[in-house]
């Protein structure tokens, strides 16, 4: 059959998704964004037209149950890990999205091979010229 090969790809692509799934390590969904304030005395540098101001202060913002939630990142070896399980969450999502778009193509194959040997059993029990009756004694 055709789709036999087909399946025997996906259903490896399937197990080698499975696999870097289970490898994947600490992650969290949203975005870090840094942050510059200006404190407001005359004489800092921040006052200045051309200073970005103090920072960067670093936002972990993400939504929860329909609510934005923002968190302060403070040092740099946090903001690299946030960094880092940010990257983790989106490889995440990708190979999550991939795995069901294989499942999904490995369920309508199986599906398309039911079916066949629906088909073929179908025809090998059918006569071709029809069933006869059988005359029973008188």
């Amino acid at each position: 059959m055709n789709g036999q090969p087909d399946a025997e790809k996906l259903t490896q692509r399937r197990d080698e998704l499975k696999s870097e799934i289970a490898n994947i390590n600490d992650m969290r969904p949203g975005s870090l964004t840094p942050r510059f304030r200006k404190c407001g005395k005359p004489n800092c540098h921040c006052s200045s037209e051309t200073s970005h101001g103090h920072g960067p202060s670093w936002s972990l913002t993400r939504e929860l149950h329909g609510k934005t939630i923002t968190k302060i990142i403070s040092s740099s070896a946090a903001v690299e890990a946030t960094k880092q399980q940010i990257s983790e969450f989106k490889r995440f999502r990708e190979l999550s999205r991939e795995l069901i778009e294989i499942s999904d193509k490995l369920c309508d194959a199986k599906l398309e091979t039911l079916k066949a040997d629906a088909e073929a059993t179908a025809k090998k029990g059918a006569s071709k010229t029809g069933s006869k009756r059988k005359s029973q004694p008188s």
